[in-house]
């Protein structure tokens, strides 16, 4: 059972996809519902904060998708994309009985989200996102537009994740005494100044460990190719979801109805970004992984340049956008400036 802030209850719904774990923030007068997806990784307790910050009349709630929380372990149809997380989504909500409601995506929960307004437009009033993931994926594109560099997808995927953590994970290590520990990986890829989060930082590695592993959940399966770095994606499991074979949320920019966006990312990002500690391309670049093609082969993805392009063009076709990046911040700004995000997200709840 997960660790519950006070002022946060945990439900337990059966629906025809899924057993999910839902936190609430409850109202007692709901004006709004706002729906929280979390990251890879992670889970619905890094959203506790800001459910308790949200102003009374707002119903909050954040749901643990498949293999991660809470929630029940299903192998992830990698090949569907992220659509095995969005409906599981949509199944909730049904469960529920909310039929529109405000979203906030974080990371791969970003992508989610994208995904949810392509199927069930109707259904979001609002979108915010926090340090989403490209439209067009995680590594393996290039330009503005993500061009896909090659039909293998090489250096992305399942293949891609570090076993030194991935045994972490299984092994339930919480500690500081390895690099690839859950708390280091917080403390050196989740937020930009670590000190500043000692209060629940227990409660963030708790989150990091709850994740299922293995090749249907958490990192996924993998292929061998030709290409540097010698793997390509799978069709199962998490990190294959968002390879550029399977995943591309650029449509949203064709949506009928386009809900207002909210985009917030931190300046000192190192997960989601145009040199993205993650990005195998960007590591052989940097000489991390030998052997790297050179830049006219495996470049690295301009992750900010396309998420950027995509909501212009939303914009142009008839959306809107608001865009804030914030110093002396990391990949979660709703952790790292909870203010100033409780703020930014009531705001954007109240103009629309």
């Amino acid at each position: 059972m997960a660790t519950l802030l006070d002022g946060i209850v945990q439900h337990s719904v059966t629906t025809p996809r899924l057993v999910a774990s839902v936190l609430e923030r409850p109202a007692d007068s709901a004006t709004s519902t706002v729906v929280f997806v979390h990251g890879n990784v992670s889970s619905s307790l890094f959203w506790q904060p800001t459910m308790l910050g949200l102003d009374s009349s707002v119903r909050a709630l954040a749901i643990d998708l498949r293999g991660f929380g809470d929630s029940e372990t299903l192998p992830v149809d990698a090949i569907r994309g992220v659509r095995d997380f969005s409906d599981d989504v949509a199944s909730v909500l049904d469960s529920l009985g909310v039929e529109r409601a405000n979203f906030v995506g974080w990371s791969m929960g970003g992508g989610v989200v994208m995904q949810f307004m392509i199927d069930h437009a109707e259904r979001v009033a609002t979108a915010t996102f926090v340090s989403p993931v490209s439209p067009y994926g995680f590594g393996g594109t290039k330009g503005a537009s993500g061009e896909l560099l090659a039909p293998e997808c090489p250096g992305t995927g399942g293949g891609g994740a570090n076993p030194d953590f991935i045994a972490q994970l299984n092994a339930g290590n919480g500690g500081n005494d390895s690099p690839a520990s859950a708390r280091m990986v917080f403390r050196t890829a989740y937020v930009a100044n670590p000190e500043a989060h000692a209060e629940h930082e227990d409660l963030w590695v708790e989150s990091m460990l709850m994740t299922a592993t293995g090749e249907d959940n958490y990192p996924g399966d993998s292929v061998a190719v030709d290409a540097w770095p010698g793997f390509g994606p799978g069709g199962r499991g998490v990190l294959n979801t968002m390879t550029p074979d399977h995943y591309n949320v650029s449509g949203i920019t064709e949506l009928a109805s386009k809900p207002p966006v909210l985009w917030i990312r931190g300046l000192s990002d190192a997960i989601v970004s145009d040199a993205s500690g993650f990005d195998l391309n960007f590591l052989g670049q940097l000489g991390v992984i030998p052997g790297w093609p050179g830049a006219e082969v495996a470049p690295p993805q301009p992750m900010i340049e396309q998420t950027r392009a995509v909501f212009d063009s939303y914009a142009a076709n008839g959306g809107e956008y608001t865009e804030l990046a914030w110093e002396n911040c990391g990949h979660s700004a709703h952790l790292e400036h909870p203010k100033e995000f409780v703020e930014a997200l009531g705001a954007h709840l109240a103009a629309s």
